[in-house]
């Protein structure tokens, strides 16, 4: 756009549609937060279920509450904050961690700490098992979707603009989440994979996934769910990797550790972001006059 006075009425529209929006870009950036969001979701909720020995019940409800409360603050917000937005990614993260160890797990040995005979107040989990708990979670994310369906509204992140949509979205991603966590825990646990070897399959999946991105007859929306479903698992390999004994595979790093290098990495990244956003929001006036 050499002369900025051949900008047509559509161009303008466009940069104010885009001022106003809600939810980010999908880029590769967007892609590196969402698996450090995730994989710090998994050793912070680690942490406080395992580490702090409060359960799995008692964290879940906490957490859930987090996730509520960080909502609230993204659904009023007006505009597209990166604090906002990635704060509730890593609140489901968080909580679809203890969510699903709640539904999956029991008060056998196999899933408590070495030498706990319980684990915070109330039940200790559900038992339910990893393919069972899996059932009932891709049952209730087909629900979300299917309703989202019949709402009309567009499935594509990025032209979701509206309460509902927005409510729909985060449905979808709080489940989703939690989806991810019991299939993350199925590979390191029960697969025979390992807790290096699942991140390895999941992030083939991905891959798989990019090649499909440049196959025309392939929707990129389809594509962008399934792969936002895969990030959950390999954030909770990965975080398994981090954190577990080395007796099981994993580098031993801690719960407590992990979670604060995670932090701080996905802190500069929401920096960044949020600098990136106030460079290309700017009002639309400015926004032509800088214009190349």
């Amino acid at each position: 756009m050499a002369n900025p006075e051949i900008l047509t009425e559509a161009d303008i529209a466009g940069v104010r549609e885009y001022v106003v929006k809600k939810l980010p870009e999908v880029t590769l950036a967007f892609w590196i937060m969402k698996i450090a969001a995730t994989t710090l979701g998994e050793t912070a909720g680690d942490l406080f279920a395992q580490t702090l020995k409060l359960g799995y019940f008692l964290t879940t409800i906490a957490l859930f509450l987090v996730f509520v409360a960080t909502l609230v603050i993204q659904l009023i917000s007006r505009r597209y904050n990166p604090f906002f937005y990635w704060t509730v990614i890593l609140s489901t993260s968080m909580a679809g961690t203890t969510m699903s160890d709640f539904m999956n797990r029991d008060a056998t040995a196999k899933f408590l700490p070495k030498g706990a005979g319980s684990l915070g107040w109330g039940p200790q989990g559900l038992g339910l098992g990893y393919p069972s708990g899996a059932a009932i979670l891709i049952s209730l994310l087909i629900a979300v979707f299917a309703i989202w369906k019949l709402t009309g509204l567009t499935f594509s992140i990025r032209d979701i603009d509206t309460f509902r949509g927005e409510t729909l979205f985060w449905s979808a991603i709080l489940v989703s989440n939690t989806l991810g966590t019991s299939m993350g825990d199925f590979l390191s646990d029960s697969s025979g994979l390992g807790y290096a070897g699942g991140a390895l399959l999941i992030t083939g999946l991905l891959a798989v996934l990019l090649a499909l991105k440049y196959v025309p007859v392939v929707p990129n929306v389809l594509l962008f769910w399934l792969a936002f479903v895969l990030t959950r698992p390999l954030g909770a390999t990965a975080g398994d990797f981090l954190t577990k004994p080395i007796a099981k595979g994993g580098l031993d790093l801690g719960t407590a550790g992990s979670s604060t290098v995670l932090l701080v990495i996905l802190l500069g990244l929401m920096g960044y972001a949020h600098i990136q956003e106030r460079r290309n929001n700017l009002p639309p006036a400015e926004a032509l006059a800088s214009a190349p």
